[in-house]
């Protein structure tokens, strides 16, 4: 007769370290969808323009 779950020894070390990772690696986002959040959005010029503009307007001079 096999022992209960309950009964059998608990991983130690390595071992649990492993897994506790693998684990966690799944659970997140993946670093290539991490980067493309990351970076800036492209804009057109007269986008960068208009931002200058309302910037200055605001009294916001560098």
């Amino acid at each position: 007769m096999t022992r209960h779950h309950a009964d059998k020894p608990r991983m130690q070390g390595a071992a649990r370290l492993r897994e506790f990772l693998r684990l966690d690696r799944e659970g997140g986002m993946h670093g290539a969808i991490r980067a493309l959040h990351a970076r800036p959005h492209a804009r057109a010029e007269d986008s960068r323009k208009a931002a200058e503009y309302a910037r200055i307007a605001r009294g916001h001079l560098k």
